[in-house]
């Protein structure tokens, strides 16, 4: 039952803006039965030589629009999710919320002035819709133009500062709709301590998505439907995530995100394979981690699939204790908030 997952969560405690520093938040260590409390840029001091971080290096696009609807010149928010053809080079026809979306119909027309306007081809659950894009730059430099970062509805701002900060300092790959927020912690000093410490590091790219931030509505878990997410593991992840586990050192997922990408992969062929896939994984109670030897994430808001998800890594009881600590010592939840290292329960294969 999703209510397993409630807590009283204080408002002050959701973080509209991030640390004046990536490697400055707070950082809950969950260790078997212990807690520590850390500084993220103290992270090299919790690793081992021979650990392999994952990164997921996507790079979030500016998938917030604004258009006027035509007839009538009524405002429309637009928040794409991903292309809905990848033949398409011009990747000009998407799937997307839109809102209002009782006003936004199957042959609606949303205008961008003198960039260009996208055609409602289809209308589905929820607000999404499939828009199709006539633009009149190339897709990528009209998105630059048009449109922002889409920051959580919770950030009372806009400014450039947030949009800057909303990206990860390694992103590369453009498709995400939303941050890695685990990854926003990462500072290039970080990495050079790590890499003292005899940490490797390799990348995989999940194009964040529905599947991640969509809540949890239906009181059943098993009735929850997850949107599918698309993922890329390239041949060097691959290898190296194999030969940590055939060597016994360990995996560390540095998000949910590359959690739901490497777990997948195991679990449709028996162990991480090269290549991209789509996954609708939704990891709860019971699920047997393949891959994953450790875990950073940032603190979730209750009844979400990433509260499930890193409660079946670590197990509830564990999870709600580490959570009613962080709330009496001021934690900051969701994506500009502070950070946790689990590992898993003890007695977990």
């Amino acid at each position: 039952m999703i209510d397993d997952y409630d807590f009283d969560l204080p408002e002050r405690l959701i973080a509209q803006r991030p640390a004046p520093e990536r490697d400055a938040s707070r950082l809950l260590v969950l260790d078997g039965d212990r807690i520590e409390h850390r500084v993220f840029r103290e992270l090299p001091a919790l690793v081992r030589p021979g650990d392999l971080f994952v990164l997921n290096e996507t790079r979030v696009i500016p998938a917030r629009l604004f258009a006027r609807r035509l007839p009538g010149g009524g405002r429309t928010e637009i928040l794409l999710l991903h292309p809905s053809h990848e033949t398409d080079p011009a990747r000009q026809r998407w799937h997307a919320l839109v809102r209002p979306a009782r006003r936004v119909h199957r042959g609606t027309v949303l205008s961008f002035g003198d960039l260009g306007e996208a055609v409602v081809l289809a209308t589905g659950e929820e607000g999404e819709r499939e828009l199709a894009f006539t633009t009149t730059l190339p897709f990528e430099r009209f998105l630059e133009q048009a449109g922002r970062l889409p920051l959580p509805p919770y950030v009372r701002s806009d400014d450039d500062e947030l949009q800057q900060r909303y990206q990860t300092v390694f992103a590369r790959v453009p498709g995400s709709v939303a941050a890695p927020t685990a990854s926003l912690h990462f500072t290039e000093e970080l990495f050079g301590a790590l890499a003292e410490r005899g940490v490797e590091f390799t990348r995989l790219v999940l194009d964040v998505s529905l599947g991640t931030f969509r809540p949890v509505k239906s009181e059943r878990l098993a009735e929850h439907r997850m949107y599918a997410e698309r993922y890329t593991i390239p041949e060097e992840c691959a290898l190296a995530v194999r030969s940590a586990k055939e060597t016994g050192r360990r995996v560390v997922a540095v998000g949910t995100t590359v959690v739901r990408a490497l777990e997948a992969s195991a679990l449709r062929y028996g162990e991480v394979r090269a290549g991209e896939e789509e996954t609708d994984l939704f990891i709860t109670p019971g699920f047997r981690f393949r891959v994953t030897d450790a875990m950073i994430t940032n603190f979730h808001l209750p009844r979400s699939t990433l509260l499930v998800l890193v409660s079946a890594f670590a197990g509830r009881e564990r999870i709600l204790r580490a959570y009613r600590e962080a709330i009496a010592r001021d934690y900051r939840f969701f994506s500009f908030g502070d950070a946790m290292f689990i590992t898993p329960e003890r007695g977990s294969p």
